[in-house]
């Protein structure tokens, strides 16, 4: 069984496991911490960044983006759809999604890894410029929630889930849209929930 190098705060490692989940394939979940740098992870990815998904040949798949592309593979399109544009608007959904917590994300370092007279408030104001556009035009617009969901619903859903974890009371202001689209993606695959980060 494939294993997967993950930590539960990990939005990138939280839209995998979701996408596994729904996709129906098994993985073995192997909690991580890329602080350590330990040896599996810097073997499984020589970025030693997660997820890392390690193949049963000792191969082995890295980037979320590039893991739910060979997840879909694996389930012959559970997670894309086959129409060439429907399929576009569940890949860009994702890099949006993705996107948002890239900014989070850089937030997040900033602060935690550098002296506190020493952190950018300019560099955070930007990056969360970036999260909040992203946020309104999604508010304005949530994505349907149809039987079959894509990546792109699934990435959105880890998205919000990691700006609830670290950003909670701030990204809300404005978007009950957006919250309400979380609460019914929940009530519609409670399969999924548990990997929301945490």
């Amino acid at each position: 069984m494939p294993k997967l190098l993950y930590a539960s705060a990990s939005p990138y490692s939280a839209k995998v496991r979701m996408a596994a989940a729904y996709a129906g394939i098994a993985i073995e979940l192997v909690p991580t911490k890329t602080d350590e740098a330990p040896a599996p992870l810097l073997a499984a990815n020589p970025l030693g960044k997660i997820p890392a998904l390690v193949l049963d040949d000792g191969g082995s798949v890295f980037d979320s983006r590039v893991i739910t592309q060979y997840l879909n593979r694996l389930s012959k399109n559970a997670l894309f759809p086959r129409n060439p544009d429907k399929r576009t608007e569940a890949e860009v959904l994702e890099a949006l999604a993705d996107g948002i917590c890239d900014s989070a994300l850089l937030i997040v370092y900033e602060r935690r890894y550098r002296d506190e007279d020493k952190v950018s408030q300019a560099w955070i104001d930007g990056q969360w410029g970036k999260v909040t556009r992203a946020l309104d035009l999604l508010n304005a617009n949530p994505p349907k929630l149809p039987k079959k969901i894509t990546v792109g619903q699934i990435a959105l859903r880890a998205a919000l889930g990691y700006l609830a974890l670290r950003f909670a009371g701030k990204w809300e202001k404005g978007r009950g849209r957006l919250v309400r689209w979380a609460a019914r993606f929940d009530e519609k695959f409670p399969e999924l929930k548990a990997a929301v980060p945490s």
